[in-house]
């Protein structure tokens, strides 16, 4: 048994999990209040749009999710820039 080994290991399961954590704030944008609006509405997040778009059978990856993070305070607090950024395959479509 390596003690350095688990050391390192737990440290680095926090920090993932911290890292989850932030990701999940990021993907609320506005917060819940603002996904509902929107919801209430008949609108979907700027997310939700994208991967309507985007074909689920594919691996897509966000990136820049962090953009921007902690730069918005002086306005109220942002977790990020507010763009979404998100590589995929379009999904073919049976409409022309």
């Amino acid at each position: 048994m390596d003690l350095n080994f688990n050391k390192n290991e737990d440290h680095n399961k926090l920090l993932l999990s911290e890292l989850r954590r932030k990701l999940s704030e990021v993907k609320l944008g506005g917060g819940e209040k603002r996904i509902q609006k929107l919801h209430a509405e008949g609108k979907m997040t700027a997310r939700e749009r994208i991967d309507y778009l985007l074909d689920a059978k594919e691996k897509s990856i966000e990136i820049g999710a962090f953009v921007g993070e902690g730069m918005y305070k002086e306005h109220g607090g942002c977790p990020s820039g507010g763009v979404v950024v998100k590589i995929g395959y379009i999904k073919e479509s049976n409409v022309l």
